[in-house]
């Protein structure tokens, strides 16, 4: 009889991690990028550890980014531990800078601490701030600016009984759902908060994962069990979302503007990671090939021509527009501009 149960019991929990894929190989970072003088792997778990003095003793957030591309709709399930401090799981979010002390990133973060406060909440970091306190319902709304309107439309529990069930400096489960535009976190089972973010100029569809360390006294944070599970949703970026047929409408070289005439019959055709230039009907064609990182900020997109020439860039997209800043002489821009002998190109397309 105990044979079968654990049998059962075994059988259930496959299945409910049918769909899941690990992100932690349980030995190294590989697949994950921050500070090595603050991120390790410490007995199977990524340990993030900041101290009082030195280079460990940090002067702003800061983040180990999951180099596996964006997440969109999707479930995660992980264990955390703290020492000390506080701590958050960033998703959907963006790598704003490269800090002092390692990458700076913004965005939905599901917070937890050693203290007995936010663990749970729903806080968006470098934005609007606490979009639902522990154990409320609530819908986002457009406010003023970037400031949004939050309406409480209900209660999952007072945030005192669910902190009794946050174990202290040991491990508990953390659980994020995104579906659309609803949020979910959930700890050690129970449901923190619950988020219709409605407010559609500053919500966040899709964006990188990262684990935080926060400034303040010194802290240690633990992470093992990271999996997660697409829940359909896709997060066009990345070579995906580059691909299509383009025409320039600007172009700027060494701080020259080309006329638009030059420009009205050159076809950019994206397909996998080759592009082809066609210049009038079936005339001069070039082409080569091309790779794009995502996890910086700009994002960065490195070319290789027919003729086998280097072009480091920087690129971005916003809605059916997108801007490229070219460096002819090996450097890669650091922003959109082309200035006399600057050794720059400046393109801005839109899609056909």
């Amino acid at each position: 009889m105990l044979a079968l149960l654990a049998s059962f019991t075994t059988a259930l929990h496959a299945a409910d991690e049918a769909g899941f894929k690990s992100l932690f190989n349980g030995k190294d970072l590989t697949g994950w990028e921050g500070n090595p003088k603050l991120w390790s792997v410490q007995d199977g778990c990524i340990t993030g550890k900041t101290g009082a003095e030195g280079d460990t003793k940090i002067k702003h957030n800061t983040f180990l980014i999951w180099k596996g591309g964006e997440v969109a709709d999707f479930e995660l399930r992980l264990q955390y531990k703290i020492v000390g401090g506080n701590s958050g799981i960033q998703y959907r979010s963006k790598l704003l800078q490269q800090g002092e002390f390692g990458p700076i990133v913004g965005g939905y973060q599901g917070d937890f601490e050693a203290g007995k406060t936010y663990s749970g909440i729903l806080y968006e970091e470098r934005a609007r701030g606490i979009l639902a306190k522990r154990g409320e319902k609530v819908v986002v709304k457009p406010g003023e600016g970037k400031k949004p309107s939050i309406e409480v439309t209900g209660s999952l529990g007072k945030t005192e009984d669910i902190q009794a069930k946050i174990k202290s400096e040991d491990w508990n489960d953390y659980v994020i759902i995104a579906k659309g535009n609803h949020l979910q976190h959930f700890i050690n089972g129970m449901q923190t908060i619950d988020v219709t973010d409605e407010d559609s100029a500053n919500s966040a569809k899709s964006g990188i994962l990262a684990l935080q360390i926060h400034q303040g006294p010194p802290m240690t944070v633990q992470f093992k069990k990271i999996r997660i599970k697409n829940l359909g949703g896709t997060a066009k970026g990345g070579v995906e979302a580059v691909q299509g047929n383009w025409r320039p409408v600007e172009i700027t070289g060494n701080g020259e503007p080309a006329k638009a005439s030059d420009l009205s019959d050159i076809k950019l055709t994206v397909t996998g990671k080759a592009y082809t230039v066609v210049k009038g009907d079936g005339g001069d064609r070039d082409g080569g090939t091309f790779d794009v990182d995502d996890n910086h900020s700009p994002k960065r997109m490195d070319i290789t021509t027919k003729n086998g020439d280097q072009v480091p860039a920087i690129y971005e997209i916003t809605g059916d527009t997108m801007r490229v800043c070219y460096g002819l002489k090996g450097t890669r821009p650091r922003d959109f501009t082309s200035t006399a002998e600057s050794g720059r190109v400046l393109a801005v397309y839109q899609r056909k």
